[in-house]
């Protein structure tokens, strides 16, 4: 039976299908654990290099349910004021000078209006929790970027998807929202956390699988252009570069060899262009030189061979 959007996918070749119907092209195991997450309503935990897809499952996911996709961008230093909610203290401070200019005395009556619900900002986790209309898609995106003490924080989150706001209460979500968290691996995530999740290392794709990912996502490039391009982001992940290139630099390369109206490619268009697929000098140093040239030979060279 077809996939029907707007529905959670009821078999792994449904979760398949649901992606591929937004241009996401994942593997059995990846539909597999993703599949088993929405079945399970547990977290799901995705790690890999940058640039591998983490972030766009979720843009995905939401888009193909019809959910609200609520985003929450880690970096160090993040606190609760920014992660959870804060007060708006000067529509506060505004509030109290009203009602003193109106006479109002009544200290605990002020101080129930000025920390009611109409004063407070909602800050990510606190809309995953709170959404109306169907569990939203929460991101955690890039986990490993913020500290151990916020990590503790967000494993009592997940623990029982509520939190408690001292002038207001506890609020606990009426329905868990679904839970995908990214890192990039800078650094190592508790296993505590790790444990209340279901798990998935995303891994560069391979030379098909990102083929076809090109011919969806810049149906301009012509076949020839595809398949170097391609090829030659697959021979370049084999290098030790600082950082190797992402499937979203991959599809930035062959848009924007198509915008220069390519059809092939030669060493010097691959010069001029290299800004688009590496971000590092140095691995554009390396490769912009007789590294570059030779890569693009045996390119060549192992395509001709295939035909």
């Amino acid at each position: 039976m077809a996939y029907q959007t707007g529905t959670l996918p009821r078999s792994i070749d449904e979760t398949l299908e649901m992606l591929a119907g937004r241009d996401y092209l994942a593997g059995r195991s990846l539909a597999t654990v993703l599949f088993l997450a929405l079945k399970m309503k547990r977290p799901l935990f995705l790690e890999g290099e940058a640039g591998v897809g983490k972030t766009e499952i979720a843009k995905v996911l939401a888009a193909a349910l019809g959910r609200r996709l609520i985003r929450l961008q880690c970096y160090e230093g993040l606190d609760v004021a920014s992660a959870v909610y804060e007060w708006n203290y000067p529509a506060q401070m505004l509030e109290i000078r009203l009602s003193e200019a109106a006479g109002l005395t009544d200290r605990d009556r002020i101080e129930a209006d000025i920390f009611s619900d109409r004063y407070l900002i909602r800050r990510p986790v606190l809309q995953a929790l709170s959404s109306e209309g169907g569990a939203p898609v929460f991101l955690i995106d890039e986990l490993d970027r913020t500290d151990e003490a916020f990590e503790a924080f967000l494993l009592e989150v997940l623990s029982d998807y509520q939190v408690t706001v001292p002038e207001l209460g506890t609020i606990k979500a009426a329905e868990p929202p679904i839970v995908i968290i990214t890192t990039n691996r800078t650094r190592e995530v508790h296993d505590a956390l790790k444990r209340r999740c279901l798990y998935h290392w995303v891994d560069y794709p391979k030379a098909g699988q990102e083929l076809e990912i090109i011919r969806r996502k810049v149906p301009g490039c012509n076949e020839t252009l595809s398949r170097q391009v391609v090829a030659y982001v697959q021979r370049l992940r084999t290098l030790d570069l600082f950082k190797n290139p992402g499937v979203a630099e991959t599809i930035d390369w062959a848009t924007a060899l198509t915008e220069l109206d390519r059809l092939a490619l030669d060493p010097e268009t691959v010069s001029d262009t290299l800004g688009t697929l590496l971000k590092y000098q140095d691995d554009i140093a390396r490769i912009d030189g007789g590294e570059g040239r030779k890569l693009l030979d045996d390119v060549k060279a192992d395509l001709r061979a295939a035909v």
